[in-house]
């Protein structure tokens, strides 16, 4: 597959870059740092509030851009108040020593995600208008130049894995929150050069629902819609767990004098990007399975590949062989992500209305990172407290095939209730 080279299509791909190396300059070492400081119970909440603040921060966000200010401006905004917070709770940490509060860290990084967390699906509008004014297929066109976000993270991760301030690795301390701080400020700046994106400013009488861009919540009358989101929530449910877990589990095996000089151990990030990398890959074949299976075969292909992802943990080891257990779990992640976020979205893109695409997209985010990222982590933060495992790490494996087992049930049951639906070009 390749990417037609214009000048809007080089813009997109570093405002792609950018946009998911803020991300991963700390979601998947944090609960690491967080462990390491002592607040290693907290970590489902700070996980969760990414969840908690996507039920209605890109629903209020795309509003806005639907109805007020054109995306380009809303994107700039989210990310100059995103950048200041996350900067300001690094900071936070680095004074506070050895006496940091889980108060003030959380209040401060709750702010910052707030912010965060809608610029995911604003990125998403800006892209598919500016391909569209080129006269471009978002579907076709899109993905190739996603392909560079995940690069993006990709950097960001292995900069965090790699790189050491005063002795400490970034992965290990705050100097990540800062890092995601400053990349979130310079996309400030640059979002403004972001084609124009159309605004709705009718002067015609609206109704309540028009006004509060509540429109597209209608697409729930629909009952494929209504499923599928549906379905969006408990596969979203999935997203976080290794995300908050997955380094601090791999953490856990340097207790274990066989393991604690490993690759796996020592450099958890950079083993864990290859989830990352694999995502480059999987992305370039959306087009291609979203043409050849459907919408429900390829959501199928991402909730079994969730199945592999948490029992692929539940069985390795950071020693031969068990090692490559953790390989095959980043490996099947890419499918298990892309085939559900990337082509949930263009799913979306491609059966809603114009004037509420930006809303629709934030319904979509808000069902995925909002409510089910929310009770997914909520709920692993019981099984991981149940299963005891930061005083037992033997009992880790228990939890991920918990995980896997709710991963099979959601397959299972979306293969019997949903049905493969064609383009429905619903106008809410």
């Amino acid at each position: 597959m390749q990417i037609k080279i214009k000048p809007v299509t080089i813009k997109l791909i570093l405002m792609l870059f950018l946009e998911f190396a803020v991300w991963g300059a700390y979601l998947t070492s944090l609960g690491r740092y967080l462990g390491n400081i002592g607040l290693g119970s907290q970590i489902k909440w700070f996980f969760a509030m990414q969840g908690i603040v996507s039920i209605f921060m890109p629903t209020l966000m795309g509003i806005v851009a639907d109805k007020k200010m054109e995306a380009q401006k809303v994107l700039s905004l989210c990310h100059g108040l995103a950048g200041l917070f996350m900067a300001g709770a690094g900071c936070y940490c680095i004074a506070a020593g050895a006496s940091i509060q889980f108060v003030p860290l959380f209040v401060l990084y709750s702010i910052s995600v707030a912010f965060f967390m809608p610029t995911i699906a604003l990125v998403n509008s800006v892209s598919y208008n500016a391909l569209s004014k080129e006269g471009m297929d978002p579907v076709k066109d899109f993905p190739p130049m996603r392909v560079f976000g995940t690069i993006g993270f990709i950097c960001s991760m292995l900069l965090t894995n790699f790189l050491s301030i005063n002795g400490v690795r970034m992965q290990e301390s705050a100097f990540q929150l800062i890092s995601s701080g400053v990349l979130s400020l310079v996309l400030c700046g640059y979002s403004l050069t972001m084609p124009s994106c159309p605004v709705n400013h009718s002067t015609e009488k609206q109704s309540l629902a028009d006004a509060f861009g509540l429109k597209a919540f209608a697409l729930f009358k629909n009952s494929q819609f209504a499923i599928f989101f549906i379905f969006s929530m408990l596969l979203g449910a999935s997203l976080q767990i290794t995300n908050g877990y997955a380094n601090t589990f791999l953490g856990s095996f340097a207790a274990n004098p066989a393991f604690a000089d490993s690759f796996a151990v020592k450099n958890s990030n950079a083993l864990i990007a290859i989830s990352q990398a694999s995502e480059t890959l999987c992305i370039l074949l959306i087009p291609f399975a979203m043409k050849k299976f459907g919408i429900k075969n390829v959501m199928l292909i991402a909730m079994f590949s969730w199945v592999g992802r948490f029992a692929f943990f539940g069985m390795g080891n950071p020693a031969m062989p068990g090692v490559l257990f953790f390989v095959l779990s980043c490996i099947v992640y890419g499918f298990a992500f892309d085939f559900f976020n990337i082509s949930g979205s263009l799913y979306v893109e491609q059966n809603v209305a114009v004037d509420i695409r930006s809303s629709a997209q934030g319904l979509f985010m808000m069902m995925t990172n909002g409510f089910g990222a929310t009770i997914g982590t909520l709920a692993a933060g019981a099984v991981v407290d149940a299963c005891d495992v930061f005083n037992t790490p033997a009992n880790w494996p228990m939890a991920w095939y918990i995980f896997a087992g709710y991963a099979c049930v959601v397959g299972i049951l979306f293969a019997i209730l949903f049905k493969s639906p064609q383009k429905q070009g619903v106008k809410a």
